[in-house]
């Protein structure tokens, strides 16, 4: 196995072959010659170099030492491109308007997905190369999914092409596809409302189930909860995962209008919590690991 092949591998990254297919995707992404453009994991710059030939200035963000180093020795001779070597996902993002266009790696989908769509300043588009589950997870579809209603607010998502196996090298075992990541404007929840709607989406999505009430009932009355089902027309029988987008902000419209300070202060800091738990069990898991 080659020392690239293996750094791949490393990085869980499969990096496409062939130019032709790269110019394709750029050609349908509606990006345009004046933008800034950042790149994550480049490894060999294939797509770098496309990148490069064609925006205003790019940026490509390299964890492997090795070949961020054959990056700069590669593009010395092209001034609207600067190769970081380092981590993503400690990389200080601008500012000012950018855009993304990434094979990202496959292990860090979800920390990369949630470091540039939770930034002070997201970009403006995204398009990532990813494993097809983690896709439909993003978009909810089948069915909603937690990650997808604390996006979909703020981002208009969709898949815009699907790989075959064969365009990469090594060749993944699983189906990949380039998700599009566009930032709403405006988005569907007010600023002020951020993080109230997404404190409230995660107390009653990781608590919501359908044999037992718990969740509504700390938020909602009897009353309340009767007139979310006749009036506004809300199965709440139904699993969290049934509803779509819109009636989740129709429920977070009316707590908004109707809760009482209890009923807020019980949703305060949910999301925190759930990212506090998370964090505890992939301390465990590395522990057991090792």
């Amino acid at each position: 196995m080659s020392a690239s092949i293996r750094q791949s591998v490393l990085y869980a990254q499969n990096f496409l072959k062939d130019p032709r297919l790269i110019a394709l995707l750029l050609d349908r992404s509606h990006m345009e010659h004046k933008d800034v453009v950042y790149e994550i994991g480049p490894g060999k710059g294939v797509i770098t170099e496309q990148l490069a030939r064609r925006y205003q200035q790019v940026f490509a963000i390299e964890k492997d030492p090795r070949l961020a180093d054959l990056l700069r020795e590669q593009f010395s001779g092209w001034p609207n491109v600067t190769i970081y070597a380092g981590d993503f996902l400690s990389y200080p993002l601008p500012c000012q308007r950018y855009k993304v266009f990434a094979n990202i790696p496959f292990n860090i989908t979800s920390a990369i997905v949630t470091r540039l769509t939770t930034a002070a300043h997201p970009p403006e588009d995204a398009h990532l190369i990813m494993q097809k589950e983690a896709a439909e997870m993003f978009l909810g579809e089948p069915r909603a999914s937690l990650r997808s209603l604390l996006l979909k607010p703020w981002f208009s998502l969709e898949i815009t092409h699907r790989f075959q196996r064969r365009d990469f090298t090594p060749a993944p075992r699983v189906d990949v596809v380039m998700l599009r990541l566009r930032k709403r404007g405006p988005p569907l929840v007010k600023a002020g409302d951020c993080q109230p709607f997404r404190d409230f989406v995660v107390h009653l999505f990781t608590n919501w189930q359908p044999s037992s009430p718990h969740a509504l009932n700390s938020v909602f009355t009897r009353p309340q909860r009767t007139y979310i089902q006749r009036t506004l027309g809300l199965d709440l029988d139904s699993p969290p995962v049934s509803l779509p987008i819109e009636q989740w902000l129709i429920l977070f419209g009316y707590f908004q209008t109707i809760a009482t300070d209890q009923a807020r202060q019980k949703i305060v800091g949910s999301e925190q919590r759930l990212i506090q738990q998370q964090k505890n069990l992939q301390k465990i898991h590395r522990t057991r690991v090792t």
